[in-house]
């Protein structure tokens, strides 16, 4: 009958007298005095008039299932769509969602069970980008050296100079992809020990702006250290991977001949600050903390994503950086990209989380 009326199925499926009440125990109370209430009215109504006892007993049953169900309907009612979503989620649809509208610890379960939902729905999303970007990543070096090795079988080419540099730029390629989800995995897992020591900052960086300048981009480096002797305590292979990894970025989003600003001081109180600037379209404001989520690429100004990429590694950054106790972020910037990296003066990775709260 509901499916022949379409309004009466809606109010059906709208009907919630309950909603208003905050307690689950509060509306089955409200459930059991509400049906005795209205079976012992009526039963002592149909006696009084003369009615037979026992189909005044009889028809008091039947109405009181009839007000208990309208009463029960919108308790149940998220229970039996949690049902339904569960089992669409099994099949890999996570995009069901639960009307939390009652305020007592079914709704509080419903909203708990959409912001799993959200969640998971994320994960399988962020999963498939990462297969995605991976399988691209890995496409392309994959492809440019089994040409150039078919070009050296075939003999189209010789084994010179120019064509084993190419193999082996591929190969670098193909080893920074695998080391970058090997650190995923291991921030995943939560298992990385700081090898920490103090060390000069200012040749430091300039290790890290000369390994970026060896990539031949048409842009130009600046470095500058206050003061000239700052020395850091930190783990080296840590933060030098933060580091290469900024001043590439701002190497790959600079325009030609455009200047990138590597600078480091010493910050009030302890501890060092250094930032890495580029000359390029910047981060705009909404996606300057998004930026360091796994696997988010950035974009250019129309939205469309710039430079290639697995999307970790600024995520991967602010895993080390926050290992040592500091802080990651995009600082304000009249032009370009401002990223900004903050280490306290004894660099101490932050309490072991719980199992419960990985």
């Amino acid at each position: 009958m509901l499916a022949r009326f379409p309004r009466l199925r809606r109010l059906w499926l709208d009907l919630r007298p309950l909603d208003p009440v905050r307690s689950i125990k509060a509306k089955l109370g409200i459930l059991v005095i509400a049906s005795v209430t209205f079976a012992g009215s009526f039963t002592a109504i149909g006696v009084s008039i003369g009615i037979r006892a026992r189909y005044v007993v009889l028809t008091a049953i039947v109405l009181s299932m009839i007000v208990t169900q309208i009463l029960a309907h919108g308790m149940t009612s998220p229970l039996r769509r949690m049902t339904a979503a569960a089992r669409a989620m099994a099949a890999g649809d996570y995009s069901r969602r639960i009307r939390a509208s009652s305020r007592d610890e079914v709704g509080e379960l419903a909203g708990a069970f959409n912001q799993m939902a959200a969640d998971l729905g994320a994960a399988d999303r962020q999963r498939r980008e990462l297969i995605a970007n991976v399988s691209h990543e890995l496409r392309t070096p994959i492809s440019v050296l089994r040409a150039v090795l078919e070009n050296v079988v075939d003999g189209v080419t010789g084994p010179d100079d120019a064509v084993v540099k190419a193999a082996l730029t591929q190969t670098e390629r193909l080893g920074r992809l695998v080391e970058e989800l090997l650190d995923l995995s291991r921030l995943e897992a939560g298992a990385v020990p700081l090898d920490l020591s103090d060390f000069a900052v200012e040749p430091f960086l300039a290790r890290a702006v000369g390994e970026a300048a060896a990539a031949a981009r048409p842009v130009r480096f600046s470095l500058s250290v206050e003061p000239r002797d700052l020395i850091a305590r930190a783990d080296q292979s840590r933060l030098h991977q933060v580091v290469a990894n900024l001043v590439d970025n701002a190497a790959k989003h600079s325009p030609p001949d455009g200047v990138v600003r590597v600078g480091a001081a010493a910050r009030w109180g302890g501890g060092i600050r250094i930032e890495v600037a580029d000359e390029g379209p910047g981060i705009p404001e909404g996606e300057r903390t998004r930026v360091f989520e796994r696997f988010t690429r950035g974009t250019d100004g129309g939205g469309q994503p710039t430079g290639g990429g697995t999307g970790l590694g600024l995520a991967i950054a602010r895993w080390a950086i926050e290992l040592h106790g500091g802080t990651i972020e995009v600082a304000p910037s009249s032009r370009g990209a401002l990223i900004r990296v903050e280490l306290p003066a004894d660099s101490q990775p932050p309490a072991r989380p719980t199992a419960s709260g990985l």
